[in-house]
């Protein structure tokens, strides 16, 4: 049990990671550490989706998924599995390629903005 409760801990923390990589532009304007942070994200997000690797976060949740109940572990990325459980589409790597791009561009718009 515990591992399962840790399992759904992570994905929490995935989740407020990438809430935060999307909107964190809007707290990095005004504070300089925030923004150091956020664009160290931005540029790890982009590295990871270049090079195809999955995010340090997802292993971790599904390795505590696999102690908890080896069914209960997936493979691949922590975004499709959720977000496919969430409209019931497959979303291509490309378009979270595509998707992070955006991201970093409107970010990039946003820190240079409001110079």
């Amino acid at each position: 049990m515990p591992y399962k409760i840790l399992a759904d801990i992570v994905v929490l923390i995935h989740f407020l990671w990438i809430v935060f990589l999307i909107f964190g532009a809007f707290i990095g304007v005004k504070y300089k550490a925030v923004k150091i942070f956020h664009i160290s994200g931005l540029i790890f997000a982009f590295i990871i989706q270049i090079f195809d690797w999955y995010c340090p976060l997802t292993h971790l949740e599904v390795w505590l998924r696999t102690k908890h109940d080896p069914a209960l572990a997936y493979t691949g990325s922590f975004i499709p599995h959720y977000i496919e459980k969430i409209v019931y589409i497959e979303l291509p790597r490309y378009t979270i390629f595509i998707l992070t791009v955006f991201l970093c561009g409107f970010n990039a718009w946003m820190y240079r903005r409001k110079r």
